[in-house]
């Protein structure tokens, strides 16, 4: 895929990309909505290429690896991505789930769909097929597919709207359906609403959560999960970046129509390590969080907290 992306952005001015980068931060920050498609343009969709695919890649993929810890029999062959981008979620499940054989790609903006295409030619799949489709308005009936993704979509729908549009990949997945946005506490708020409606259609909730009760979270404090990402030359410069990393904050959710193994607890912010002590904010299967305090004297315990990161079962 870096190939692939790197032949993309060949002979494109840095200046133009850094504009065009710039812009598309800026309506992502204030989640704009003004009938605009963000990747209105090809220079957009490249920068895009540029700048957000590694960081949404990092996401999409760590989610999907929580899910299928949880789900170890889940072996999907179809595969259903709506607002599809640049293909990120189709790399991602096809790298996690090998056992993908076709996928559905639906998009509305046929900049970023025509360079998602172009990418895709790239991956193992043996079939995959692009539709243009306005998911929030007249998205065709679709399913069953075993997988089905929803990936920084909802931050560009009304509330409304994004409701009735988890509600129908629900019922055109018949394994599982994975719904990633942006870690912020708005971010967190449209899962919150996504999870509940999930859990009163009959979900089984395979991650992160290890509970179906309201989240024991509340305001100002909320839920999400962190990736490190490294930057290539490229994109340091698109973004003016000085240092060689950026960490994407993400929150997820995966619903399944089976039940997967029980998690222990979820780790949910980074554990504070000191001399002989480990400090662990936990979400627990009783629907609660918790701080724990994992000491040396606690054996197997404090050697298995060492071990453990934000957002690994605990």
């Amino acid at each position: 895929m870096r190939l692939a992306v790197e032949a993309a952005l060949e002979g494109i001015p840095l200046a133009e990309l850094k504009r065009a980068a710039d812009l598309l931060s800026r309506r992502y920050r204030a989640e704009t909505r003004d009938g605009t498609l963000h990747l209105s343009s090809d220079l957009a969709a490249r920068a895009y290429l540029a700048t957000r695919l590694p960081a949404t890649y990092a996401a999409v993929r760590a989610s999907m690896e929580s899910a299928a810890e949880l789900t170890p029999d889940f072996t999907p062959k179809s595969l259903l991505d709506v607002g599809a981008g640049p293909g990120t979620a189709l790399w991602a499940a096809s790298d996690c789930w090998p056992s993908l054989e076709k996928a559905v790609m639906l998009e509305a903006s046929p900049a970023i769909r025509a360079l998602g295409q172009e990418l895709s030619r790239h991956s193992q799949l043996l079939e995959t097929e692009w539709r243009a489709a306005d998911v929030a308005r007249n998205l065709a009936d679709t399913g069953p597919f075993d997988l089905v993704t929803l990936a920084y979509v909802l931050d560009e729908l009304s509330p409304e709207e994004g409701l009735r549009l988890v509600e129908r990949l629900w019922q055109a997945a018949k394994g599982m359906l994975l719904v990633v946005e942006p870690g912020t506490p708005a971010g967190w708020r449209r899962m919150m609403a996504v999870r509940k409606r999930l859990v009163d259609q009959g979900a089984h909730l395979a991650a992160p959560c290890p509970h179906a009760a309201s989240c024991p979270l509340k305001e100002p404090d909320w839920c999400h999960f962190s990736r490190r990402v490294a930057r290539s030359r490229l994109h340091r410069l698109a973004k003016g970046g000085e240092v060689p990393w950026e960490d994407e904050k993400y929150i997820y959710l995966a619903a399944a129509r089976f039940p997967g193994v029980a998690a222990e607890a979820r780790v949910l912010a980074p554990p504070k390590a000191s001399s002989g002590k480990i400090e662990l904010k936990l979400c627990l299967p009783g629907g609660q969080a918790e701080e724990r305090l994992v000491t040396k004297r606690d054996g197997e315990g404090y050697r298995k907290a060492r071990r453990l990161d934000w957002g690994d079962v605990g």
